[in-house]
């Protein structure tokens, strides 16, 4: 009896081992779970995106107030949500797969691009939202006053870039791993 196999040994991948390996099942499933919530979160932000270009370009006031009223009901909470569990999911896939957290450029990069976009949302478009939908009621209530409504132009802008930024790094994964210093 021969103790050889005909399969290459792979050698083991410097830096630290998975925490746990998911399962066949339990990647797939939280896999989905990343998807949809990434989905979910480039949608409400070409629903953001639509409102503020509504907003800016209609002539009618009360469309206007509307698209503003709506900005703070709509965005900012479920932005949040499907931020932060595309970062949940994310982050039990990079540690219960072989792609790790950091071991690979790309997966540090959508990692990066996913903390800030949360924390922008949590504390640079919540308060912009939440002035634009005062300025909103008070267009609604035949009040006059004029709002800077060019801050609320680059959040889905800038969001729709980084997400799809992040999209196309999960597709092409490029750059390879990151390198230890031995």
């Amino acid at each position: 009896m021969s103790l050889t196999t005909d399969r290459a040994v792979e050698p083991r991948p410097a830096g630290p081992a998975p925490v746990a390996r998911l399962g066949r099942r339990a990647r797939r499933a939280v896999l989905t779970v990343h998807i949809l919530a990434a989905g979910a979160w480039i949608g409400i932000d070409v629903v953001l995106g639509v409102l503020v270009f509504t907003a800016l370009l209609t002539s009618s006031t009360a469309t206007e107030a509307l698209c503003y009223r709506a900005l703070e009901l709509f965005a900012v909470w479920p932005l949040l949500t499907a931020g932060v569990l595309t970062l949940a999911s994310g982050i039990v896939l990079g540690l219960g797969t072989k792609y790790g957290l950091v071991r690979y450029r790309w997966v540090a990069a959508k990692l990066v691009i996913n903390v800030v976009l949360v924390t922008l949302v949590a504390f640079a478009l919540r308060p912009g939202l939440a002035e634009a939908a005062a300025y909103g009621e008070l267009l609604a209530a035949g009040g006059s006053a004029r709002f800077d409504v060019g801050s609320l132009v680059f959040p889905p802008v800038v969001s729709g870039v980084a997400l799809v930024t992040a999209t196309a790094l999960s597709v092409f994964k490029p750059w390879g791993r990151v390198r230890r210093k031995r």
